[in-house]
């Protein structure tokens, strides 16, 4: 199908593997039919069951996780994800309460969109969440340890430290986090850590950077209700401190 005129060209997916969880079949052939025309191969799982069956069976790149599902709910299928994978994870729901979204990010979700949702919206969070696969080898092969306060980053082998002990996050996290040690000591405003975090495109609103940064604190702070290293600077953004 030729393009529109002016438009930009995709980047590369390399035929990235993304597992959709959704029980409304019209909805999971939709997103089924967008997602390959940007060239990524797709999965569908109409329940929480099936997916978990699917994710373990071939696990993807990304998912696409429905809330609102029928054998096992979306919070319980995200929370046994993330219990042992970091695959960037984007909660779909017709839930638009807050606590419902933040539910979800607080689990280990990287990313959620609300129902009803343009395609172009969630193609977009799509390759922001996958931004750093697609990223060469030979940059993300770099030897480089980034160093702040307690926590010690090595960039090369996606580890991070805390004092003495090894902590696991998923990617938006770890770049969340190499984005502060990056820049330590400068305030970074929410926009600017969106737009490197999440791409320039994002769609999505401040709170899911908010709660990101309420999940790094607990894992790099010793108190996260009174942090000493990644600190908020009222009504502008944030900034880490050694």
């Amino acid at each position: 199908m030729p393009r529109t005129p002016g438009a930009s060209s995709p980047m590369p997916t390399d035929g990235q593997r993304i597992l959709v969880v959704e029980d409304e079949a019209s909805l999971a052939d939709s997103v089924r039919y967008n997602l390959e025309r940007e060239g990524y191969v797709v999965t569908v799982a109409a329940d929480g069951r099936e997916a978990l069956e699917r994710f373990r069976a071939d696990p993807p790149a990304l998912v696409i996780l429905d809330l609102m599902l029928p054998e096992v709910s979306g919070l319980d299928l995200c929370r046994t994800i993330r219990s042992g994978s970091d695959v960037p994870i984007i909660i779909v729901t017709a839930k638009d309460s807050e606590a419902d979204k933040v539910a979800g990010l607080e689990l280990g979700a990287d990313d959620y969109v609300t129902k009803p949702f343009s395609m172009r919206e969630l193609v977009s969070r799509v390759r922001a969440n996958l931004r750093r696969s697609r990223v060469p080898a030979d940059v993300t092969a770099a030897e480089e340890v980034l160093t702040g306060g307690p926590v010690r980053v090595d960039v090369a082998r996606h580890e991070i430290t805390v004092g003495d002990e090894v902590v696991a996050m998923p990617p938006k996290e770890f770049e969340l986090l190499e984005a502060f040690l990056r820049r330590k000591g400068r305030l970074l405003t929410r926009d600017f850590l969106i737009a490197e975090v999440w791409g320039a495109d994002y769609f999505g609103d401040t709170r899911t950077l908010d709660v990101h940064v309420k999940r790094l604190r607990r894992k790099i702070e010793r108190d996260p209700h009174q942090p000493l290293h990644l600190l908020t600077i009222r009504g502008l953004g944030y900034k880490f401190a050694d």
